[in-house]
């Protein structure tokens, strides 16, 4: 029996930035990622627990967009079969040569449903850390520095689409999403979702459109150890005049939350602790009213961001057709 195509993990996000140098500074000083290495003007980093070359990119442009989200399969042969699937879909694929984007092999890219463009990949370098930044722990890529918030690794994507409902079933039949907890608006209709293909509560979440504009980016999630490394990082951030959201306790998923944004670029952060994981085959979705978002969005903490709740950046463009795009 043939096997189905799958989807291993969210791999990375590319960023583009009105303002490189700030930008940088926020991720790689105050945050804390590592800087992996430079290709012309784009810049690769990663957490200190990652080994795959990236999990994060930056690149100058004249707006702030997301460029592409990229996922992992969980085989080689994975790619193409999803390739198939999205062109049998009537959605044309752009193929990415290996090395055409650093440290990673042969992928395609394409315009999915919430609106953004996803990567899909399975080869990526695994390059050793510089010996002077190597943990002595084998199982680190880079030892403990102090240096800015320091997360452990990229934990998950929050994203916006046309219809939120529609976007979510895309997810769950074409690459295997399976929903862990959602919301309904007075009318029972699904609003927004959180959604995973790890025991993670999510790996992504969707939701209708704040504008009604599809390819609408709300954040990207990096992950830490503990609350009190949440704490630390508003602590940090204070230091510096970033905006800010938080910290406090999400119903859904329980995490702990602290949202920020990169003062060269508006992205919004989220520095993401606690939660829970799940390993039951027959889990059912949680269903949450309107009525019950009163502790389902913020269980403790600010009520009141400090940031629009509706700030989002767009999705980039995928360039016109090449001789690449099938």
């Amino acid at each position: 029996m043939e096997r189905e195509p799958e989807i291993a993990k969210l791999g990375h996000v590319a960023l583009t930035t009105p303002d490189l140098e700030k930008s940088l500074w926020f991720w790689r000083d105050l945050i804390g990622l590592q800087e992996v290495e430079r290709d012309g003007d784009t810049i690769f980093l990663r957490a200190w627990g990652e080994f795959e070359h990236h999990s994060l990119s930056l690149r100058p442009g004249d707006a702030a967009t997301v460029d592409h989200v990229a996922w992992r399969t969980k085989r080689p042969e994975d790619v193409d079969a999803f390739a198939d699937r999205i062109r049998s879909q009537g959605t044309s694929v752009q193929m990415v040569a290996a090395g055409e984007e650093r440290g990673q092999g042969r992928a395609f890219r394409f315009h999915s449903v919430p609106g953004q463009v996803f990567e899909i990949y399975y080869d990526v370098e695994k390059p050793k850390a510089p010996l002077d930044k190597r943990s002595r722990l084998l199982n680190n890529p880079y030892r403990l520095e102090g240096r800015g918030v320091a997360p452990r690794r990229i934990d998950h994507v929050n994203m916006h689409a046309e219809d939120g409902a529609v976007a979510a079933k895309w997810l769950e039949s074409t690459f295997g999403f399976k929903t862990r907890e959602y919301i309904v608006n007075g009318e029972g209709k699904v609003v927004s979702s959180w959604m995973s293909v790890t025991p993670l509560v999510h790996d992504i979440a969707v939701s209708d459109s704040p504008t009604g504009d599809a390819g609408l980016f709300n954040h990207l999630a990096y992950w830490v150890d503990n609350w009190q490394d949440v704490f630390r990082a508003a602590d940090l951030i204070m230091e510096h005049e970033i905006a800010y959201f938080g910290p406090g306790r999400h119903g859904i998923s329980q995490a702990c939350f602290l949202y920020l944004l990169d003062p060269g670029s508006g992205h919004r952060l989220e520095i993401f602790s606690g939660s829970y994981l799940i390993f039951d085959p027959d889990w059912e979705p949680i269903r949450w009213t309107q009525a019950d978002l009163s502790v389902g969005i913020v269980w403790w903490g600010p009520k009141r961001s400090r940031i629009a709740p509706d700030h989002t950046t767009p999705s980039g463009k995928l360039p016109e057709p090449a001789g690449n795009t099938m």
